[in-house]
Order: C-alpha cells, then structure tokens, then sequence
C-alpha cells in the first residue's frame, strides 16, 4: 500500500486505495471523496424480543454520524476558509517552502504550472473548504475540497508536488 505524506509536516493525506486524476499539468490531484455513515450497526442475533417479553424499543442507542471517508480516514481538520488575500499569501508561503524540497525536474515543473493551478484554485475559492494534516502545523500543506455542480460527494485537491510517497 503507498501512503501519501505532506511533504512539509510528513502528515498523511491520502493513499493509493483513493484514485486520483491529475490536473493542470499534474500540479494538482483530483480525488472523489463519498459520504459514510458510521456508527450503528444492526446484528441480527436471532432472537425474538416480543417473545421474550422486549419492547421494539430495547437494546443500544446507536448513534449514527456522516462522514467523508478521505476526511474521517486521515484525520483532516477543517480550517476556517481563505479570503483572495490570505490565499495568495499561502501560496506563496507555500511556493517558497516546497520549491527546495524539489529535485530537478519535479523543481521546473512546479514553478511553471503554478501560477495556472494558482488560478484554477482562485476562480473556486468561495466554494472551497480548506483542510489540513493531523498535526495542524502551520507550514503544512492544504487539502481543498469542493462539491461539483449536481455533485454531492465532495471532491479534494492536493498539491500533488507536497506529497511524498511512502510503501507501507
């Protein structure tokens, strides 16, 4: 299995049992989060309360609670969201504490499609919900996440140049 770590706080962000597509020149991953419910589970014991003089009301008061799998399985923290100005400023930020972690190639690429997925983030920003890692560092990277139009599983996207990948 390959788990995918913020390469600035080494939280996990993802894993390979979620697909992603790549976007805007592979700086940015697509991945398709779905709603779960947790919780109660019904176990089918074979008795019969009214027999046994039980009520339907009886038993455990399982307490069901919806989740998003990508969300509830890395343990994401939802962040209070960004206006145009804190956004840039992030990126920046960003920018400049990835760029010398990158290697050659990767280094180029980064600097060349930025300022497009830069863009493509920006034309989005009111309907974007900003995560982060576990650890809640401040120089993390970020997971946005969005609902596409008639969509009502929400979809995130990672800086895919801020994820390092591990074999587990």
């Amino acid at each position: 299995m390959l788990v995918y770590q913020d390469l600035l706080t080494g939280d996990e962000l993802l894993s390979d049992s979620f697909t992603y597509k790549e976007v805007h020149n592979g700086v940015l991953w697509e991945v398709d989060g779905k709603w779960v419910v947790q919780g109660a589970v019904d176990v089918d014991i074979g008795a019969n309360p009214s027999a046994e003089g039980g009520g339907e009301d009886e038993g455990v008061d399982d307490q069901t609670v919806k989740v998003v799998d990508i969300v509830d399985t890395f343990r994401l923290q939802e962040q209070p969201p960004f206006d145009k100005k804190q956004f840039v400023t992030w990126v920046k930020r960003c920018i400049k504490l990835l760029t010398p972690k990158l290697e050659g190639e990767k280094q180029e690429e980064f600097k060349k499609n930025i300022e497009g997925a830069t863009k493509f983030l920006l034309s989005k920003l009111s309907d974007l919900q900003f995560f982060v890692g576990e650890s809640m560092h401040d120089d993390g990277g970020l997971v946005f996440a969005y609902n596409k139009e008639g969509a009502t599983d929400p979809t995130f996207i990672y800086f895919a140049h801020g994820l390092k990948e591990v074999k587990c």
